[in-house]
């Protein structure tokens, strides 16, 4: 099974089978024979790895369109965070890796798969450090799946969910035991611009114009670029992507390149573009 739809089966099935507070949901819970001193596990350590080439792709779950951030950057978000155990343990995560549950790991949409950040509770200030490694939570109201080892190290595994903080860890940066996320940090709103890779990165940069339900104006736009900049016509391109109609102009070997052309659009357009991956 491909990694992306690898985890899309999990994610719904991981959706279903959501923890109530309180207790755990069906056959999910903890495994019955946990490996010992398993609250004193060490956190994941940050390091700088190569990004998933299928795993940060876009995708759609519920009918809901998911753009994950293709790079490393500062993300903070505070929300809701629930755990996941022995239903999934052992199953390919989107990474294609199998989950481990006793692992110091983690779930989320849209942060770049394999990346790290910080998770603190906000009721005891007590935090971990995950690898994300999976897509999920789809669940409404539930920002980020930990792993049973990482809900239990944060006091809440048998509540099944908590408010937490979450903060990504860039590579390099220093992490020290007592670095908290801002107790302030808004909920993460969908990104404005799609974050790039690193040049070294990139297979091909695009900039997307629009994305539509209807094909008819995907074309409708495409005739307007091609009219206001007649030398972009050979590099216009209409794509299905999912369930929408996407108008790309590309490729462009850098993020550098991209932006420009992306900034004449928006200043003649008056649309803002996205910088996009493929």
């Amino acid at each position: 099974m491909k990694p992306l739809l690898a985890f899309v089966v999990l994610a719904l099935s991981a959706c279903a089978a959501a923890p109530r507070s309180g207790g755990y949901y069906k056959d999910d819970g903890p495994g019955e024979k946990p490996p010992a001193n398993l609250d004193q596990i060490a956190d994941a350590q940050p390091k700088a790895e190569p990004l998933h080439r299928y795993a940060n792709r876009p995708y759609q779950v519920f009918g809901k369109e998911y753009v994950p951030l293709a790079f490393v950057q500062p993300y903070r978000q505070r929300g809701v965070a629930s755990w996941y155990g022995k239903k999934f343990h052992g199953q390919r995560t989107a990474s294609g890796e199998a989950y481990d549950m006793y692992a110091m790991t983690a779930a989320h949409p849209t942060l770049p798969i394999p990346s790290y950040a910080r998770v603190t509770r906000v009721a005891t200030g007590r935090s971990v450090i995950v690898r994300i490694n999976d897509r999920g939570p789809f669940h409404q109201g539930r920002m980020i799946d930990l792993s049973y080892a990482a809900a239990l190290k944060l006091g809440f595994a048998y509540l099944g969910s908590a408010e937490v903080e979450l903060e990504s860890i860039e590579p390099g940066q220093a992490v020290t035991p007592t670095q908290q996320a801002a107790t302030t940090t808004p909920p993460a709103a969908a990104p404005t611009e799609q974050a790039l890779p690193a040049p070294e990165q990139a297979v091909a940069v695009y900039v997307q114009v629009g994305a539509f339900s209807s094909r008819a104006n995907a074309e409708n736009l495409r005739s307007r670029v091609e009219g206001e900049f007649g030398w972009l016509k050979d590099t216009v391109q209409v794509l299905a992507i999912g369930n929408l109609w996407r108008l790309h102009v590309g490729p462009y070997r850098t993020q550098d390149d991209a932006r420009s052309v992306a900034e004449r659009i928006e200043s003649q357009l008056s649309i803002k573009p996205l910088l996009v991956v493929r």
